[in-house]
């Protein structure tokens, strides 16, 4: 993708010198001095690696295998960042090519001073100014550092280096390496002002609450669920709070483990997915105590809204004692079921999505299938099986009126990107419930898949979407299905959704989010 390997060629072209002002043609000697300061120059060494470095960054493909590379840690910051890198190339190599190299006509240097050894095999047969390279490498490492400092400092010597060897082969004067890499960080900023970096959009660090500083993690025990997956963040989080106590839980065992635990600490902590958080946020709210979030499942939607990506934001948060207090979201169960029915009296809560319809179902299909093919492949077949069911819409009455409806969704604050599948919240204590339907009618997955790529304020035949702070639905049948936090649950009766604004208290890095 880097822009000094096109097939035009502009080898004959002359040396922009002649007819320039002094003030011009002084900077184009200073250039070429410093050029042959280089040549003049052996690196131990540099002879043989920087050669090999550039050729490897040729069409971007050193910055490729790098994203490849920083994608495969798996940590959700690692996936962005390489995502961000990748694009802000894209873009410096689509200015290079369209504008850079077209406005500014000027030949490649003369490699007469440059010792053979370090010429490359195949010279470059573009014009001079910009660099390509620089431009390419200094975006890619650009991009991967707005997205993740730890990651754009492991990357920035690579880049320099790149940048550095056009020079040291031959390929180009500074002056094209230094504009070209003021181009390639220009553009990284250009992507980022088109999708902003997850710092930017960080949740408001409010309500902030009083939570105890937990030196070294005493006064921590945390619950980790061991079929999530968690060993690694478990130990990251070790090593980071050594005088934590750490218990690891099977996943029959987590409720009496959470109990257990509650009454000994001073704050609850939790390792696992969505239904696992949701299992210790119901302990911590009974026993009035802070909750310590560290994400280890698939989806892991409220430890990323939260800020909470990793062990390390999690023990910076409470070492120095960062909390926030967050809304919970409650449904209820009455009314028309008999006493002693399944799903009478029933009294639930989620931190992220509450659903009946068609989603429950989605849930039970994930869960079985996941053990087997991985939790997202299997949500996704899940979602195919369900867009594609002929099912007749389930019956329930608002406000006096019955209606039939294919799936309603209400998601604990407010979601800010479109569709019925959870995506961002940016605000956890905003009071309100993000409450979509899609409506029954023929044609269910053409209704799902409609309501899905609407936006959030979209009303249409299909769906209809508002956002308030409390929601009633009688007429339920008996075994009706509800998910709440990827857990499912049999209702009946009226059911009851409202808030518990700012009710649990939460850690989360403030002070530096990145």
């Amino acid at each position: 993708m880097c822009a000094d390997h096109s097939e035009a060629s502009d080898l004959d072209l002359p040396l922009p010198v002649a007819g320039h002002r002094p003030l011009t043609s002084r900077l184009i000697g200073v250039d070429r001095r410093l050029f042959d300061a280089v040549a003049a120059r052996h690196w131990p060494g540099a002879d043989r690696v920087l050669p090999r470095l550039s050729r490897s960054a040729n069409h971007g493909v050193l910055w490729f295998a790098a994203a490849a590379g920083i994608a495969a840690t798996r940590t959700p910051r690692a996936r962005r960042a390489a995502v961000r890198g990748v694009a802000s190339l894209a873009l410096a190599s689509a200015t290079i090519n369209t504008l850079g190299k077209r406005s500014v006509r000027r030949a490649r240097p003369v490699l007469d001073t440059v010792p053979l050894i370090r010429q490359l095999k195949r010279q470059p047969i573009t014009t001079s100014f910009p660099s390509g390279h620089s431009a390419s490498a200094v975006a890619f490492a650009t991009g991967v550092a707005l997205e993740s400092r730890a990651w754009g400092a492991a990357v920035a010597p690579l880049a320099a280096a790149v940048a550095v060897s056009r020079i040291y082969t031959g390929a180009h004067f500074p002056s094209d390496v230094l504009v070209g890499g003021a181009l390639g960080a220009g553009a990284a900023f250009a992507v980022r002002g088109l999708a902003p970096t997850r710092a930017q959009l960080a949740p408001p660090g409010r309500p902030r609450v009083a939570a105890p500083a937990l030196p070294g993690g005493e006064g921590l025990v945390l619950v980790a669920n061991a079929g999530a997956g968690t060993a690694d963040r478990v130990k990251a989080l070790h090593t980071a709070l050594p005088r934590a106590e750490i218990v690891v839980a099977e996943p029959a065992e987590l409720g009496a483990e959470l109990d257990k635990a509650a009454a000994r600490a001073q704050v609850l902590g939790v390792c696992g997915g969505d239904g696992t958080v949701n299992a210790a946020a119901t302990v911590a709210l009974q026993h009035g105590l802070p909750l310590a979030v560290l994400p280890g499942g698939t989806l892991n939607h409220f430890a990323y809204d939260l800020g909470v990506e990793d062990a390390r934001d999690l023990s910076r948060a409470l070492e120095a004692g960062e909390a926030v207090a967050v809304d919970v979201g409650r449904f209820r169960t009455g009314g028309e079921a008999e006493p002693d029915a399944p799903g009478a009296g029933v009294t639930g809560y989620f931190l992220n999505t509450f659903s009946l319809g068609v989603y429950p179902e989605l849930v039970r299909l994930r869960e079985r299938w996941g053990p087997r093919i991985g939790g997202k492949p299997a949500a996704v077949l899940a979602a195919l099986k369900v867009l594609r069911s002929d099912e007749r819409p389930m019956v329930a009455r608002f406000r006096g009126s019955e209606r039939a409806l294919w799936l309603l969704f209400a998601g604990n604050c407010t979601y800010h990107r479109p569709g019925l599948a959870p995506g961002r919240r940016l605000d956890l204590a905003d009071g309100l419930l993000d409450v979509r339907i899609v409506h029954g009618g023929r044609r269910p997955g053409a209704r799902l898949l409609a309501a899905a790529l609407a936006g959030p304020e979209t009303r249409s035949p299909a769906q209809a979407a508002v956002r308030l702070p409390r929601l009633r639905v009688d007429g339920l049948g008996p075994g009706t299905a509800v998910a709440y936090d990827g857990e499912v649950t049999p209702v009946q009766g009226s059911l009851h959704l409202d808030k518990l604004p700012e009710a649990l208290t939460v850690y989360r890095p403030l002070s530096a989010l990145r």
